[in-house]
Protein backbone atom coordinates (compact mmCIF):
# COMPACT_ATOMS: atom_id res chain seq x y z
CA UNK A 1 0.00 0.00 0.00
CA UNK A 2 3.03 2.52 0.73
CA UNK A 3 4.73 1.75 -1.98
CA UNK A 4 1.10 2.84 -4.19
CA UNK A 5 0.14 5.66 -2.62
CA UNK A 6 3.83 6.84 -3.29
CA UNK A 7 3.17 6.02 -7.11
CA UNK A 8 0.48 7.75 -7.18
CA UNK A 9 1.91 10.86 -5.68
CA UNK A 10 4.42 10.76 -8.15
CA UNK A 11 2.38 10.49 -10.87
CA UNK A 12 0.35 13.88 -9.52
CA UNK A 13 3.72 15.79 -8.77
CA UNK A 14 4.54 14.84 -12.70
CA UNK A 15 1.98 16.71 -14.49
CA UNK A 16 0.43 20.27 -14.86
CA UNK A 17 -3.15 20.61 -12.33
CA UNK A 18 -5.18 23.19 -11.14
CA UNK A 19 -4.48 23.03 -7.48
CA UNK A 20 -1.20 21.60 -7.52
CA UNK A 21 -0.02 22.97 -4.42
CA UNK A 22 -3.22 22.68 -2.65
CA UNK A 23 -1.77 19.96 -0.02
CA UNK A 24 1.62 20.88 -0.17
CA UNK A 25 1.48 24.84 0.35
CA UNK A 26 -2.54 25.78 0.87
CA UNK A 27 -1.86 29.43 0.74
CA UNK A 28 0.06 29.56 -2.44
CA UNK A 29 -2.25 31.52 -4.52
CA UNK A 30 -2.85 33.47 -1.60
CA UNK A 31 0.47 35.15 -1.09
CA UNK A 32 0.74 35.52 -4.69
CA UNK A 33 -2.06 37.75 -5.00
CA UNK A 34 -1.60 39.50 -1.88
CA UNK A 35 2.00 41.03 -3.50
CA UNK A 36 0.56 41.07 -6.56
CA UNK A 37 -2.24 43.40 -5.21
CA UNK A 38 0.04 45.49 -3.19
CA UNK A 39 2.57 45.88 -6.06
CA UNK A 40 -0.81 47.52 -8.39
CA UNK A 41 -2.34 49.67 -5.39
CA UNK A 42 1.71 51.60 -5.45
CA UNK A 43 1.79 51.35 -9.20
CA UNK A 44 -1.36 52.03 -11.62
CA UNK A 45 0.27 50.93 -14.67
CA UNK A 46 1.73 47.84 -13.13
CA UNK A 47 -0.24 45.48 -14.33
CA UNK A 48 1.02 45.29 -17.82
CA UNK A 49 4.96 44.42 -16.18
CA UNK A 50 3.69 40.79 -14.84
CA UNK A 51 1.80 40.22 -17.95
CA UNK A 52 4.98 41.14 -19.86
CA UNK A 53 7.36 39.43 -17.72
CA UNK A 54 5.07 36.05 -17.98
CA UNK A 55 5.03 36.42 -21.89
CA UNK A 56 9.01 36.99 -22.37
CA UNK A 57 9.95 33.75 -20.20
CA UNK A 58 7.48 31.29 -21.75
CA UNK A 59 8.50 32.21 -25.18
CA UNK A 60 12.45 31.51 -24.22
CA UNK A 61 12.92 27.92 -22.94
CA UNK A 62 9.39 27.82 -21.90
CA UNK A 63 7.93 28.56 -18.75
CA UNK A 64 10.10 27.85 -16.45
CA UNK A 65 11.03 31.15 -14.53
CA UNK A 66 14.57 31.42 -16.54
CA UNK A 67 14.08 34.82 -17.24
CA UNK A 68 14.74 35.49 -13.55
CA UNK A 69 18.33 33.94 -13.22
CA UNK A 70 21.44 36.54 -12.67
CA UNK A 71 23.86 34.27 -12.02
CA UNK A 72 24.53 32.96 -15.28
CA UNK A 73 27.50 35.07 -17.20
CA UNK A 74 25.10 36.09 -20.52
CA UNK A 75 21.66 35.60 -18.85
CA UNK A 76 18.10 36.23 -20.65
CA UNK A 77 17.26 39.43 -18.72
CA UNK A 78 20.06 41.39 -19.78
CA UNK A 79 19.14 40.88 -23.68
CA UNK A 80 18.45 43.38 -25.69
CA UNK A 81 15.36 41.85 -26.19
CA UNK A 82 14.11 41.64 -22.92
CA UNK A 83 14.94 45.21 -22.46
CA UNK A 84 12.54 47.26 -20.10
CA UNK A 85 11.40 43.79 -18.91
CA UNK A 86 10.31 44.37 -14.70
CA UNK A 87 9.01 42.90 -12.04
CA UNK A 88 11.15 40.78 -10.58
CA UNK A 89 11.85 41.94 -7.41
CA UNK A 90 7.77 40.89 -7.05
CA UNK A 91 8.37 37.57 -7.94
CA UNK A 92 11.21 37.21 -5.46
CA UNK A 93 9.45 39.43 -2.99
CA UNK A 94 6.44 36.43 -3.27
CA UNK A 95 9.43 33.63 -3.34
CA UNK A 96 10.38 34.89 -0.57
CA UNK A 97 7.14 34.90 1.93
CA UNK A 98 6.70 31.05 -0.17
CA UNK A 99 9.57 29.85 1.41
CA UNK A 100 8.99 31.20 4.87
CA UNK A 101 5.70 29.29 4.93
CA UNK A 102 6.20 26.02 2.62
CA UNK A 103 10.27 25.93 1.35
CA UNK A 104 10.92 24.22 -1.11
CA UNK A 105 7.23 23.77 -2.65
CA UNK A 106 6.31 26.75 -5.10
CA UNK A 107 8.47 26.91 -8.31
CA UNK A 108 9.55 30.74 -9.61
CA UNK A 109 8.28 29.77 -12.93
CA UNK A 110 4.60 29.36 -11.02
CA UNK A 111 4.81 32.37 -9.21
CA UNK A 112 4.92 34.04 -12.73
CA UNK A 113 2.40 32.48 -14.13
CA UNK A 114 0.27 33.15 -10.92
CA UNK A 115 1.00 36.65 -10.76
CA UNK A 116 0.08 37.05 -14.55
CA UNK A 117 -3.38 35.90 -13.95
CA UNK A 118 -3.58 38.31 -11.26
CA UNK A 119 -2.72 41.01 -12.72
CA UNK A 120 -5.21 40.48 -14.85
CA UNK A 121 -8.62 39.77 -12.51
CA UNK A 122 -7.06 42.80 -10.35
CA UNK A 123 -6.73 45.09 -13.18
CA UNK A 124 -10.61 44.32 -14.31
CA UNK A 125 -9.85 41.61 -16.39
CA UNK A 126 -11.73 38.13 -15.70
CA UNK A 127 -11.07 35.37 -12.81
CA UNK A 128 -9.55 32.42 -13.99
CA UNK A 129 -7.77 29.27 -13.32
CA UNK A 130 -4.32 28.01 -13.91
CA UNK A 131 -2.29 24.99 -13.57
CA UNK A 132 0.51 24.56 -11.80
CA UNK A 133 2.81 22.30 -10.92
CA UNK A 134 5.70 23.62 -13.33
CA UNK A 135 9.53 23.74 -12.21
CA UNK A 136 12.38 25.97 -12.20
CA UNK A 137 14.50 25.74 -15.29
CA UNK A 138 18.91 25.99 -14.67
CA UNK A 139 19.52 27.35 -18.07
CA UNK A 140 19.12 31.27 -18.93
CA UNK A 141 21.16 32.25 -21.96
CA UNK A 142 20.91 35.45 -24.03
CA UNK A 143 21.62 33.66 -27.07
CA UNK A 144 18.60 31.95 -26.89
CA UNK A 145 16.56 35.26 -27.61
CA UNK A 146 16.49 34.84 -31.50
CA UNK A 147 12.86 34.47 -31.45
CA UNK A 148 12.34 37.81 -29.79
CA UNK A 149 12.84 41.35 -32.21
CA UNK A 150 15.04 43.39 -31.31
CA UNK A 151 12.86 46.83 -32.14
CA UNK A 152 13.59 49.13 -35.10
CA UNK A 153 14.59 52.71 -35.22
CA UNK A 154 12.61 54.20 -38.05
CA UNK A 155 8.99 55.30 -37.76
CA UNK A 156 6.43 52.59 -39.03
CA UNK A 157 4.20 53.64 -41.39
CA UNK A 158 1.03 52.04 -39.65
CA UNK A 159 1.72 54.61 -37.15
CA UNK A 160 -1.01 57.02 -37.26
CA UNK A 161 0.37 60.50 -38.49
CA UNK A 162 -0.87 63.01 -35.55
CA UNK A 163 0.27 60.31 -33.02
CA UNK A 164 3.72 60.46 -34.20
CA UNK A 165 5.02 63.18 -32.56
CA UNK A 166 3.19 62.11 -29.20
CA UNK A 167 5.51 59.17 -29.48
CA UNK A 168 8.85 60.93 -30.36
CA UNK A 169 8.46 63.05 -27.40
CA UNK A 170 8.30 60.03 -25.26
CA UNK A 171 10.87 58.25 -26.93
CA UNK A 172 14.24 57.79 -24.33
CA UNK A 173 16.66 60.32 -23.92
CA UNK A 174 20.32 59.76 -24.81
CA UNK A 175 19.41 56.06 -24.82
CA UNK A 176 18.40 55.84 -21.73
CA UNK A 177 16.33 52.13 -21.23
CA UNK A 178 15.15 53.20 -18.55
CA UNK A 179 12.42 55.41 -19.83
CA UNK A 180 9.44 53.60 -20.62
CA UNK A 181 6.78 53.77 -23.33
CA UNK A 182 3.30 52.37 -22.50
CA UNK A 183 2.03 50.39 -25.90
CA UNK A 184 -1.60 51.73 -23.92
CA UNK A 185 -1.85 55.35 -23.78
CA UNK A 186 -5.37 55.40 -23.03
CA UNK A 187 -6.68 52.70 -19.96
CA UNK A 188 -2.78 52.20 -18.16
CA UNK A 189 -4.67 51.17 -15.22
CA UNK A 190 -6.73 48.32 -16.10
CA UNK A 191 -7.03 45.09 -18.58
CA UNK A 192 -9.41 45.77 -21.94
CA UNK A 193 -9.22 45.91 -25.12
CA UNK A 194 -8.36 49.18 -25.78
CA UNK A 195 -4.62 48.33 -26.84
CA UNK A 196 -6.22 46.54 -29.55
CA UNK A 197 -8.75 49.54 -30.25
CA UNK A 198 -5.62 51.86 -30.18
CA UNK A 199 -3.96 49.38 -32.92
CA UNK A 200 -7.11 49.53 -35.05
CA UNK A 201 -6.99 53.36 -35.29
CA UNK A 202 -3.35 53.77 -36.10
CA UNK A 203 -2.89 54.86 -32.21
CA UNK A 204 0.14 51.75 -32.24
CA UNK A 205 3.59 52.26 -30.25
CA UNK A 206 4.93 48.31 -31.62
CA UNK A 207 5.78 47.78 -35.37
CA UNK A 208 5.04 44.10 -34.63
CA UNK A 209 1.69 45.02 -32.96
CA UNK A 210 1.04 47.46 -36.21
CA UNK A 211 1.71 44.07 -38.47
CA UNK A 212 -1.42 42.34 -37.31
CA UNK A 213 -3.64 44.60 -39.59
CA UNK A 214 -1.75 43.56 -42.42
CA UNK A 215 -2.69 40.21 -43.03
CA UNK A 216 -6.46 39.19 -43.46
CA UNK A 217 -6.49 36.33 -40.92
CA UNK A 218 -5.21 38.57 -38.34
CA UNK A 219 -7.34 41.73 -39.59
CA UNK A 220 -10.51 39.70 -38.67
CA UNK A 221 -9.47 38.25 -35.63
CA UNK A 222 -8.01 42.15 -34.62
CA UNK A 223 -11.49 43.65 -35.87
CA UNK A 224 -13.37 41.12 -33.75
CA UNK A 225 -12.19 42.24 -30.54
CA UNK A 226 -11.08 46.49 -30.98
CA UNK A 227 -14.31 47.22 -30.48
CA UNK A 228 -15.85 49.75 -27.72
CA UNK A 229 -17.61 47.96 -24.66
CA UNK A 230 -20.39 50.27 -24.95
CA UNK A 231 -20.97 49.29 -28.64
CA UNK A 232 -20.65 45.61 -28.24
CA UNK A 233 -20.08 44.47 -24.79
CA UNK A 234 -19.82 40.58 -25.65
CA UNK A 235 -17.14 41.29 -28.19
CA UNK A 236 -15.17 43.33 -25.16
CA UNK A 237 -16.14 40.44 -23.07
CA UNK A 238 -15.24 37.66 -25.58
CA UNK A 239 -12.13 39.10 -26.06
CA UNK A 240 -11.24 39.03 -21.92
CA UNK A 241 -12.44 35.10 -21.78
CA UNK A 242 -10.57 34.53 -25.24
CA UNK A 243 -7.34 36.21 -23.92
CA UNK A 244 -7.45 34.10 -20.70
CA UNK A 245 -7.77 30.86 -22.50
CA UNK A 246 -4.75 32.30 -23.98
CA UNK A 247 -2.69 32.32 -21.44
CA UNK A 248 -3.49 29.25 -19.74
CA UNK A 249 -2.17 27.46 -22.88
CA UNK A 250 0.84 29.47 -23.24
CA UNK A 251 1.62 28.69 -19.88
CA UNK A 252 2.17 25.04 -21.05
CA UNK A 253 4.96 25.87 -23.90
CA UNK A 254 7.91 23.99 -22.82
CA UNK A 255 7.24 23.45 -18.94
CA UNK A 256 9.41 21.00 -16.82
CA UNK A 257 7.49 19.11 -14.14
CA UNK A 258 8.01 15.80 -12.56
CA UNK A 259 11.80 15.16 -11.69
CA UNK A 260 13.17 17.46 -15.00
CA UNK A 261 13.99 20.88 -13.24
CA UNK A 262 14.13 22.38 -9.65
CA UNK A 263 12.78 24.59 -7.47
CA UNK A 264 14.65 27.21 -6.49
CA UNK A 265 14.97 28.98 -3.43
CA UNK A 266 15.91 32.16 -4.76
CA UNK A 267 14.61 33.29 -7.97
CA UNK A 268 17.56 35.23 -9.17
CA UNK A 269 20.13 31.85 -8.69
Amino acid sequence: MASLTFYQFTLIQGQLKVGFHFLTCPIAETIVNSVVKEAIQSKPAFPLVLLRLNFHDCFVEGCDGSILIEKDPDPEKRANGHQRVDGFDHIQEAKDHLEAQCPGVVSCADIVTLAARDTIALGGGTVYEVETGRRDGRISNEKELVLLSAGRDDSDPKIKHAFLPVLKNQCPKNGNASDRILPDQVSIDKFDNQSLRNIKNGMVVLASDARLYDGNITKKIMESYAVSTGHNRAAALSFVKDFSTAMVKMGRIGVKIGTNGEIRANSFN
